[in-house]
């Protein structure tokens, strides 16, 4: 039998979130404006990685630093700069097992409290063996902050807002990596000639985690992961403070946002009795979001911005800027520059959308690096000082391009194409894709660098050709939608209808009520039929039974409210 034209071509809900959604000034809101204030902590996470990855860049042009440890190079400097990320990939296995069995707000302590430790050995270090270990133990720490912090982010963020909120996530890397040049340089101006100039940036570390420990009890822990547990109760009274501006627990957006969790999570519940990593290649949606998210994590790492990142010393010494004072003004600089092209991308991933950005950065980074390589072999091959004047200019347009796509979306389009149950595991491969590339190019890159000279170059060259290719091909837009919707684009157009009409359904029922008038129970069956309707249909073989139970569950509720005796 054919299916229906209203099958085919389902009724859009009554209701979207749109319509429940403040659309005022965000600050003009009490409950939107005390959560932003709350979500600045893990905000804060990615500048400690910032100041923490970018550390040992700085310290490298610190005279002092140099010789304390006895001017490293080679393989010991290679050793030093991956230190961190060794210590970030031993703790990685186990960090989203942390975030979704402690949840997110615990995880961030105890990363936080480890961080601490690397601190206080890295301060006392009086050996390179104890610098690398607490460099260890500090990518050790990292690593449960850092896949807690923007699962806490994303899942708390106000609807409108998430784009823009998880897009400032990973910008605010660069706010660490300031202050870790500048410190350096300061440092190197007051203190030259003194241990300290390279102790005091070392100190700066510990200030963030010290905030987390004592400041993190203060914020919300996501209603994804309390619905997750069955305290739903406490979701609801997360998301009436902060997104219903403390209205009530049947505020028409907490209704819509809380059905929506629940079905995703129910969902994705029936797909996988339990997870695990292999979770995330067990159906085709879930190894299309994989490739992408591995993908752009490599890219991340492989288009050249590892030559800056870790190695600014050796790149300028390439094109013969020698002095100390000039080489820390650049990397200054070029730390604010990136910042304020991230902050305005971050700004505008709603507007353009995520694969025109994403297209755009790759355009330009190709042929802003195929140029700096250009200036590389002229000055190299002829020692042309134009050459060398030039190649500068042309790192900041690398970095412009690079900054508009990933910069800001690295981490917010990973995790939004991700579902709640595999949200954790699948951002620590990414995590870990990142760990690995990284820790490639901080062994691979001086050794290279010092054999092959600017011809290395043009292997990157190359790696991102590819990576155009591939952006253009696979990248999916994503803005428009709420978290879940959008984790559901991957698994076909069902599950996409399923969410948008629990959640208009359930907004419907609640503003039935909300009116004043009773909703029949010809009216509760017929939405009973509908969901169990609109399950079966995604999930053939799952029992009616099981979801005709949690239906009437969420059902019940709303109608209990409608009822006169609720009121």
């Amino acid at each position: 039998m054919a299916p229906s034209d209203s099958e085919r071509h389902p009724r859009p809900p009554e209701w979207t979130i749109v319509d429940f959604v403040h659309r005022g000034y965000w600050w003009t809101n009490h409950g939107i404006l005390l959560l932003n204030i709350c979500l600045v902590l893990p905000l804060l996470t990615s500048a400690v990685n910032g100041l923490d990855s970018s550390l040992v860049n700085g310290l490298q042009i610190l005279p002092d630093w140099q010789e304390y440890f006895h001017y490293p190079t080679g393989k010991v400097l290679g050793l030093i700069n991956c230190a961190q990320n060794i210590g970030g990939l031993i703790g990685l296995p186990i960090t989203p097992f942390a975030s979704d069995g402690l949840g997110r707000r615990l995880t961030l302590i105890i990363g936080s409290i480890v961080m601490l430790g690397g601190v206080a050995l890295q301060f006392s270090s009086t050996t390179m063996q104890m610098f690398i270990a607490a460099r260890v133990l500090i990518g050790f720490g990292l690593t449960f902050c850092l896949n807690a912090a923007p699962l806490l982010l994303i899942e708390l963020c106000y609807p409108t807002q998430r784009g823009k909120m998880t897009s400032l996530y990973n910008t605010t890397w660069y706010f660490g990596s300031i202050i870790a040049a500048w410190v350096c340089f300061a440092t190197f101006k007051q203190q030259e000639g003194s241990m300290w100039t390279w102790r005091i940036p070392t100190l700066v570390q510990a200030a963030v985690p010290i905030l987390q420990v004592c400041l993190v009890w203060f914020i919300p822990e996501s209603p994804r992961y309390l619905v997750s547990k069955g305290y739903e109760g406490q979701a609801a009274q997360v998301l009436t403070k902060y997104h219903a501006n403390g209205s009530n627990e049947h505020d028409p957006l907490v209704v819509f946002e809380l059905a929506q969790i629940r079905h995703a999570i129910r969902m994705e519940q029936e797909l996988n009795k339990s997870t695990s990593y292999l979770s995330l290649l067990a159906t085709p949606g879930n190894r299309k979001r994989m490739k992408i998210i591995v993908a752009i994590a490599i890219f991340s790492q492989w288009s050249g911005n590892g030559l800056v990142s870790y190695y600014i010393n050796l790149v300028l010494d390439g094109v013969g800027i020698t002095t100390t004072e000039t080489k820390a003004a650049i990397n200054g600089g070029l730390q604010i520059f990136n910042l304020l092209v991230g902050l305005s991308s971050a700004m505008l991933i709603d507007l353009v959308g995520r694969r025109s950005l994403f297209i755009l950065s790759n355009s330009g980074m190709l042929i802003a690096f195929g140029l700096w390589t250009v200036t590389e072999a002229l000055f190299n091959a002829f020692h042309k000082t134009a050459a060398a004047k030039a190649t500068i200019p042309l790192i900041f347009i690398y970095y412009l391009f690079y900054d508009i796509a990933y910069t800001p979306m690295l981490v917010a389009y990973t995790l939004e194409i991700l579902p709640y149950k595999i949200r954790a595991k699948g951002f620590a491969v990414m995590n870990f894709t990142v760990y690995v590339t990284t820790i490639f190019n901080q062994f691979a890159n001086p050794i290279a660098i010092e054999r092959l000279g600017w011809w290395y170059y043009i292997v990157y060259c190359g790696l991102l050709v590819i990576e155009l290719v591939f952006v253009v091909t696979f990248i999916v837009e994503t803005r428009g939608r709420t978290l879940e919707e959008t984790a559901a684009l991957f698994d076909g157009e069902q599950p996409q209808q399923d969410l948008a009409i629990t959640g208009g359904e359930a907004a419907t029922m609640n503003m039935t009520a909300g009116g004043g008038n009773v909703i029949s129970q010809r009216s509760v069956q017929v939405m009973i039929a509908q969901e169990i309707h609109t399950t079966v249909s995604t999930h053939s073989r799952v029992e009616s039974k099981s979801s005709l139970s949690l239906d009437e569950y969420e059902l019940y509720g709303l109608k209990k409210n409608a009822s006169p005796s609720s009121k």
